[in-house]
């Protein structure tokens, strides 16, 4: 059989199994497995069980639900394929963001309903729609698989993966392979496919000041006394230089992929004021992906409405920072915490706390394995090459994998779009490309089997 009659096989079969993969997809969906939420810790446990009946329905040999240190469920599911082939790691996961405000939402939030062609729900994009992907892909060889498959469904993945380092130490034999393909990033656009290549780290601290022991009155001593809001004011000021580049000094920073990011698509994207003014200077795309970003996220502060006229004696600000590839958490909290201790104003007492951590990511996307993906996208998208793409997100789990499975070439795709607006309200998964998607992968699996 031609390798181009396999292909187009492929592309019929992708067809034949698309409306099954929805089916199962608006079945996880209705499933609100909040991670989050302790009150839905069942929902979660019932959307790993949901997951493993899937796999188990597709004649994996081995379907396990298994945890570490208290963790949420995941599901670890194998199928063996030709003798001497390849072993591929398929990555999703089956937990979901709280879905906040339903008056938000133009539908109800764990109701999958399509309009204009996008399907709207939680986790109708992120990251159900990855697990749909990968059970479409192998839907399409059923038991004729042309790699060795392993699946990974995480249930903790958005409260942090904090188990995920136990679950990998712990299970590592069953998940070595020689590819890992993770579905939690996105495509450039509409039509122009992505690889992921690189994630910003994060750093997150809280700051407190202190500039007096209680408060007083602002009549009797304002204007010797500093307040602790107008300290942190100035302190928070300094973290930033006049052009808006981050002022912190020791941060790292590197060039980005050669990619254009269109004046109207960033106005449209990122929801700024029509006169608002990008901060920062340099290309467009190494300022959102490959050079370190601050911003206050948090502050605690008394409120304007009923506020009395005294020195407040203490305020408190969070810190986000995002940390570029190439740089280290350690790095960045001694940078960070260097910048404040030099520029805290006035002798006052600042306390650094960091809260959370998440190392920046950097893949070397070169080899067999990337040859194949990127053959596989242009495939799917009728021609067009995939995008060499940076995430200011931080996915830290990617880390994790690398660190784990240092001889794997780890593949970071996704469903996403745009548009999808994950963690949001009207999250939405866009059903064309969702097609493409899922062609993309069972066209990498048909690659690999042939490496």
């Amino acid at each position: 059989m031609s390798d181009s009659h396999d292909i187009d096989d492929i592309r019929r079969r992708v067809t034949e199994v698309l409306p099954g993969i929805r089916k199962d997809l608006e079945d996880l969906v209705r499933i609100e497995s909040v991670s989050a939420d302790p009150a839905r810790a069942s929902e979660v446990q019932r959307s790993a069980e949901a997951v493993a009946q899937l796999f188990r329905d597709e004649n994996f040999d081995s379907v396990e639900i298994v945890s570490a240190k208290g963790g949420a469920p995941a599901v670890i599911a194998r199928k063996s394929g030709p003798e001497g082939a390849p072993t591929v790691l398929l990555y999703a996961h089956h937990d979901v963001q709280p879905e906040n405000d339903h008056a938000e939402w133009d539908s109800p939030p764990f109701e999958p309903t399509e309009r204009d062609g996008r399907l709207y729900a939680r986790g109708a994009a992120d990251d159900k729609a990855g697990i749909a992907a990968h059970l479409g892909a192998l839907r399409v060889y059923g038991d004729d698989l042309p790699v060795g498959v392993t699946m990974f469904i995480e249930g903790e993945e958005e409260i942090g993966s904090d188990t995920l380092p136990a679950l990998l130490e712990e299970h590592q034999a069953k998940l070595r392979a020689d590819v890992i393909v993770i579905a939690d990033s996105g495509n450039w656009d509409i039509g122009v496919p992505a690889l992921t290549t690189s994630l910003r780290g994060l750093v997150r601290a809280d700051v407190t000041v202190r500039t007096l022991t209680h408060a007083v009155h602002s009549g009797m001593w304002g204007g010797l006394v500093p307040d602790s809001l107008i300290t942190l004011s100035r302190l928070i000021a300094s973290l930033h230089d006049d052009a808006g580049n981050v002022a912190v000094k020791g941060l790292h920073s590197g060039p980005a992929a050669d990619v254009e990011y269109p004046e109207d698509r960033l106005r449209a994207e990122s929801g700024a004021n029509p006169g608002i003014e990008w901060i920062g200077e340099g290309p467009v795309v190494e300022r959102l992906w490959t050079k370190p970003s601050l911003s206050i996220t948090g502050l605690d502060a008394p409120k304007v409405d009923g506020a009395s006229n005294t020195l407040v004696a203490s305020a408190r600000a969070k810190i986000s920072m995002r940390i570029a590839p190439g740089d280290t958490t350690d790095n960045a909290v001694e940078c960070l915490r260097a910048h404040l201790e030099e520029h805290v104003p006035w002798g006052a007492e600042m306390t650094f706390t960091v809260v959370d951590t998440g190392e920046a990511t950097k893949i070397d996307a070169t080899g067999p394995a990337y040859d194949a993906a990127r053959g596989a996208f242009t495939q799917a998208w009728d021609g067009t090459e995939p995008v060499d793409m940076g995430v200011g997100g931080s996915i830290p789990f990617i880390a994790e994998f690398l660190e784990a499975f240092p001889e794997a070439s780890v593949l970071v795709t996704g469903v996403e779009d745009p548009d999808t607006r994950a963690h949001g309200a009207n999250e939405g998964l866009h059903l064309a490309e969702f097609e493409r998607v899922v062609l993309a992968e069972a066209l990498l699996l048909h690659h690999l089997g042939n490496i």
